[in-house]
Order: structure tokens, then C-alpha cells, then sequence
């Protein structure tokens, strides 16, 4: 067991917060049982160390039973060791140290996806993870993110994403406009998500939404710029009925995604029929 919180292996582990070790390292932490068995049902090749304490071991012994299955030895250490390692306030005494895996776009495109999510200077980790989330459950094939946004292996991000993380293919450091040119070039459409675009009920009227689409989202507080949007093929924004004054990205980027998801789904469905 590891019970020294001082000892330069869990001050090593807890260094994986800052972005400059993941960058230097080439790997991040996993925090929680959730994530952690996503881990070891879809990706358990990433894992590099597994930590439990007694009591999550207890709590949780199909996850350790998982980790033997796949050839992992679950290292227990104390609360105090797991609290200095985690990012959390309070851990739930299951963590992981993971190599980050990022797909090229070359790879995607390799795929011919039919729905990806493009994201342009997204800081918040909490709207990240939460549309990486929203793009697993709404079946879209990747998602890409440009050199300004938030990195997609920070503690907050990765928690957000509650294990989607390791179902959907992630791109990350190429510029906006080699993106879109790359995915125009590969016959996909681009629609940004702007408050100044078409209505996207009218949008769904022609049909277009079933075709090969790539959704752009801009920054949560200045969205896309003037000269980002022309590099699309139109703009589309997310009506809203209420007295709200905006809505928050990660919400409309989940309904624009599942707008393509239901039409493409029922495209799918008129083909066979």
C-alpha cells in the first residue's frame, strides 16, 4: 500500500493537474469509478496505474475484477495518498493515470463520419466535457477541437465528459481553417451555431440536416468570429421561446447535434423502408 502522501511517485500523479506535465508526460488522470470502468470496458490499453483505496476496493470489486481481467494490478493507497493525488475535493477513492489518445483528422475523415462536433476557442472544461458527452450520445462520429480551446485531458473536462471521453475520437491542435478545408474537401457540410443564423426549425424543413454535417461552436462568450463564419456554409441558430436572455453552449450544441442525429437516423429509416 501507498501511504506516504509526500513520496515523489503521488506528488507525480498530482502534478498531471497542471497542463504542462500532460503536455511533457503525454498522459492524465482518471478520477472515479464510473470513469475508471469506462476505461477498462472500452480503452483499457490507456491505463497505466490503477489506484484504490481498502474501502472503494470493497465498494467496488467488479471494477477490480475488471482491471485483473485486463491484466491490471490495482495498487491500494490510503485516503490521505488518494486526496494529494486527485483533483476532486472529495475523491471517491478509485483513480487512474491514462496516456492521452488523440486521433488524427486524417484518421476520422478515413472513417467517413456523417456527424462531427468542430469547436473554436471553448475554454469552459465543464461545456467541453459536457458536449463531448452530448456528441457520444447523439452518435456523432468525432469530435475536433482547434488549437485555442481548452485542453480535452483536464481534470474538469475529463470528469465532465463521465467516461465519453473514451468513446468518441478526439482531434485536437489543428488550426480552424486547415479543419474546414479538410472537411469540406471530404463532401461534408459545415453549419455554425451563431444567434444571428437561420432558425434552425426552419433549417430542418429542407432536409439538409440528414447530409454529412460538421457543427462549428464558438466561444461561450464571444462565439465565432466574423471571419470564422464565412469559412461555413451557413449559420444556424437555436430559437428560443422563453424569457431567457442566451442559452448556454453546451445546451445548444447538444440540441444541434441531436437535430442531425434524428434526421439522419430517419433518413436511414426511409432508405430501408
Amino acid at each position: 500500500m501507498i501511504e506516504n502522501p509526500r513520496s515523489a511517485r503521488v506528488k507525480a500523479v498530482a502534478k498531471l493537474s497542471r497542463r504542462q506535465t500532460r503536455q511533457e508526460t503525454g498522459l492524465f488522470l482518471l478520477e472515479g469509478p464510473q470513469a475508471v470502468s469506462e476505461a477498462l470496458a472500452w480503452r483499457p490499453e490507456l491505463i497505466e496505474d490503477l489506484f484504490v483505496t481498502p474501502t472503494a476496493a470493497q465498494k467496488h470489486a467488479e471494477l477490480v475484477v475488471s482491471a485483473t481481467e485486463a491484466n491490471l494490478d490495482a495498487e491500494f493507497v490510503t485516503e490521505d495518498v488518494l486526496d494529494v493525488m486527485t483533483d476532486t475535493v472529495t475523491p471517491q477513492g478509485i483513480a487512474a493515470v491514462c496516456r492521452q489518445h488523440p486521433t488524427s483528422l486524417k484518421d476520422i475523415l478515413a472513417g467517413a463520419p456523417r456527424l462531427l462536433a468542430v469547436l473554436e476557442e471553448v475554454r469552459d472544461p465543464g461545456n467541453l466535457g459536457t458536449i463531448i458527452r452530448a456528441a457520444d450520445a447523439a452518435g456523432a462520429d468525432a469530435v475536433v477541437l482547434t488549437g485555442r480551446s481548452v485542453d480535452p485531458f483536464n481534470p474538469k473536462v475529463v470528469r465532465s465528459t463521465t467516461g465519453s471521453l473514451f468513446h468518441v475520437p478526439l482531434s485536437v491542435g489543428l488550426e480552424l481553417g486547415t479543419v474546414l478545408s479538410q472537411l469540406r474537401a471530404a463532401g461534408m457540410s459545415i453549419l455554425a451555431a451563431d444567434v444571428k443564423g437561420q432558425d434552425l426549425l426552419e433549417y430542418r424543413e429542407s432536409g439538409a440536416l440528414a447530409q454529412q454535417t460538421a457543427w462549428l461552436f464558438g466561444n461561450e462568450a464571444r462565439g465565432l468570429s466574423v471571419d470564422d463564419l464565412q469559412l461555413a456554409d451557413g449559420a444556424i441558430r437555436v430559437p428560443i421561446y422563453g424569457k431567457a436572455e442566451s442559452m448556454n453552449l453546451a445546451t445548444a450544441a447538444s440540441v444541434c447535434l441531436y437535430e442531425s442525429a434524428f434526421a439522419q437516423a430517419a433518413s436511414d429509416k426511409g432508405a430501408v423502408r
